[in-house]
């Protein structure tokens, strides 16, 4: 697969299915599909030049920017071109809803089981900060963890006393904000020490049987 600035309009087979190519919409951050649609090479090319999704409406017979009426537009974050050459995956930053019934997703598709999701982009996230690039000079995180596993293992224990602090008290929204804080630093930590997420879901499931 390629990102979008790599992809070029020549490099997809547009032939194959009559002049279009279906496309899947995916939220780059909760990584749930969020709708399916087509382009031509000018919706394509137009996508491309704007970074907002355009499609090519079957309906309507003519190119279709996602939002245009709305306002709901899709940001394009990462395209990439499937191994067959003829559908693309565009990763995108949605703007409000996107299904037109009010939804947002066109699969119905619960948003609790989004927030799970998060939490790999959030790992995505900290992975990324971790580098030693001139992007992440001022990053916490990779502060963070250039101070040592043992800093980040104090930080971890603090959040968990905030959080044991704030259920004591009854105090459910610094509970709750708390409880983010200590997420966030559990998962700095885990990086530390390279674990992922689905080693640790793999060592919850185990036990669950």
């Amino acid at each position: 697969m390629n990102k979008n600035e790599k992809i070029q309009s020549q490099q997809i087979d547009f032939e194959k299915q009559n002049g279009l190519v279906p496309v899947i919409i995916q939220d780059s951050k909760t990584m749930r599909v969020l709708m399916l649609g087509f382009m031509n090479k000018e919706a394509f090319e137009k996508t491309q030049k704007e970074q907002k999704v355009t499609f090519f409406s079957r309906t309507k017979n003519r190119l279709w920017t996602k939002g245009e009426t709305s306002g709901n537009f899709l940001y394009v974050k990462k395209m990439y071109l499937d191994c067959d050459k003829d559908t693309l995956l565009v990763f995108v930053e949605p703007k409000g809803e996107v299904c037109h019934t009010g939804t947002d997703t066109c699969f119905g598709e619960e948003k609790n089981n989004a927030n799970i999701h998060f939490l790999q982009y959030l790992e995505s996230t900290i992975e990324k900060r971790s580098e030693d690039t001139e992007e992440n000079t001022n990053s916490y995180t990779n502060k963070l963890l250039k101070r040592g596993v043992h800093k980040v293992a104090q930080k971890v224990g603090e959040e968990a006393v905030e959080v044991v602090i704030d259920a004591m008290r009854g105090n459910k929204e610094r509970f709750k904000e708390e409880c983010g804080d200590l997420l966030y630093h559990l998962l700095v930590l885990m990086k530390s020490q390279d674990v992922k997420i689905d080693e640790v879901m793999e060592v919850l499931e185990k036990r669950h049987k």
